[in-house]
Formats: structure tokens, sequence, C-alpha cells
């Protein structure tokens, strides 16, 4: 699988997500199977936060690492409303506490919030300096938002941006994408094959996927992968579907692929709201 490089390490440009996970007791164990068969697989970036079932997702990743956490790039992500000098730590540690692990490798700020980004960052540092995390990102950050935190931490010291980003969600692409590219910081695209299927049962996304004899998902995450410096983070809990995953890293759209489904959804030619789930 193709990799590249995020907070240090060398991670697969497809992981896993773990949204709605750790919601119902009795998923749990399939939950926990999914993780460890994505491992198998090569996904060993999984993606989760505080948020997902109040610490729910945490609980599912924690048992679906043991014994492999040497083989995983764990991110996760806090609360804004925790993004204080005193919170961010006291989050941090209840994260770790659930998932098992003395360390994080990718520790987000979920979305902006109400505490000063000087504050969020200094709290990130003093953990990254306890060895607690290995670097801080940010997540749903516009051009703006970047820019603020840019004034306030080199470019460097931010990892990545996670965002929204799918055929019909591209409005990154017209100035927050360049944006990173430029600083050379990846882009985590959460729902790179949507969410309610309208995406996935688009006509061209299921021409493209006849033609090249894949699925309508396969298609999307290949259109997400087509851009330099994007990982795509999907969540899967059927076996089937892990693997479809894995192997839509090696498909490749040709231009004639693309000019179709850009006909539904076409590029972005002016400033867009950030789109958010």
């Amino acid at each position: 699988m193709r990799t590249l490089q995020l907070a240090g390490k060398t991670v697969p440009i497809i992981g896993q997500g773990t949204w709605h996970m750790g919601e119902d007791p009795q998923r749990r164990d399939d939950e926990v199977a999914a993780l460890r068969r994505g491992i198998e697989l090569g996904l060993t970036l999984i993606d989760t936060a505080e948020m997902y079932g109040e610490g729910g997702a945490e609980e599912v990743v924690g048992q679906a690492i043991a014994g492999k956490r040497d083989q995983v790039t764990l991110v996760s992500k806090v609360y804004p409303h925790n993004a204080s000098r005193k919170g961010i730590p006291a989050a941090c540690e209840r994260s770790l506490q659930r998932m098992k692990t003395d360390y994080i490798d990718l520790y987000l700020l979920h979305w902006p919030g109400s505490y000063p980004l000087e504050e969020t960052v200094e709290a990130f540092e003093r953990l990254r300096e306890a060895g607690k995390i290995g670097r801080w990102g940010v997540s749903n950050f516009d051009v703006s938002d970047m820019l603020e935190l840019s004034a306030v931490a080199s470019a460097s010291a931010c990892a990545t941006n996670q965002v929204l980003y799918n055929p019909e969600e591209r409005g990154v692409e017209y100035d927050l994408m360049p944006w990173m590219q430029n600083a050379a910081m990846p882009l985590m695209a959460y729902c790179p094959i949507g969410q309610a299927g309208d995406l996935l049962a688009n006509p061209a996304i299921l021409e493209v996927a006849e033609r090249l004899d894949v699925t309508p998902a396969q298609v999307s995450l290949a259109w997400v992968l087509r851009q330099e410096g994007v990982i795509a983070i999907p969540k899967a809990v059927d076996p089937h579907h892990l693997r479809l995953n894995a192997e839509a890293a090696s498909i490749e759209l040709s231009i004639d692929d693309e000019l179709l489904i850009d006909k539904s959804w076409p590029a972005p030619v002016r400033k867009k709201r950030l789109a958010m789930v």
C-alpha cells in the first residue's frame, strides 16, 4: 500500500475511522474484530476521538490494539471545551486510560473552540515534551483558522488538519488544500465515501465503478486519494468492506473518469464555507 509521512511516521494512505463505534455494546466484539482485521490488512492508522461514543470508541480501539500497539499509528481528538491549559492534559489522560496505552501518536483539536489557540498549543507542547503524545494537529480548521494558528506556532509544529472531503464535498480544493500542500502538511479526509449513500448511488460514480470493475466506495476513495498528501480514514466493520478499502489504494482513475465525476460535482471556483459533520 502507498504510504506518506505523518507526524514523523510512515503511514498508509488509507486508515480506519471509528466514528459511531462504541455506541452499542452488542456490536463491540464485531468492532474490535474489524479494527484488528484492518491492521492485518495494512490499515495501521487508526483515528478516533473522545467525542465518539463519549469515549466508547476509544475503549474499542484499546481492545483492538492490545498486543499490537507497536504496529499502529494512533490518532485521537480532544473536545474544544476541554482544550484549555488544564483541560487538555486531563482529557488526554482519560483517553490514554480508555485506550490502555501510554502515548498517542497524534492528538488533534477536534474543531476551533473558545479557548485561545496559544493556550491550546502550550498544553499540546507540554504533552509532547512529557512523551504523552508524539505530535499534535487540528481538525475542521479553515484557512483563516490555519493562519491564526500559524501566528501562534510554526507551520511545521502542526502535523495535520483533518477535514470533510469527498467528491460531493470538495470546497477545500479552492484554498485550504493548496495552503496545506504549500506547507507540506498532510490532509486527513474524513467521510471519504460520504454518509447517507447518495454519493455512492450517483450515476457517474456507478459508471466509473462498472468500467473499472470496482465498487462505488472504492471509486470515491480512489478519487480522494488522487491528490498528493491526502490520507483517507473510512470506517468499516464488515470484513469484506475492510478488504475493499485496503485494495482501493491501488486504484487509479483516468482523466476521463475524473472528468465524468466533475460533471456531477464541479471543482469549486469560489470560496465556500468549510463543510463539517
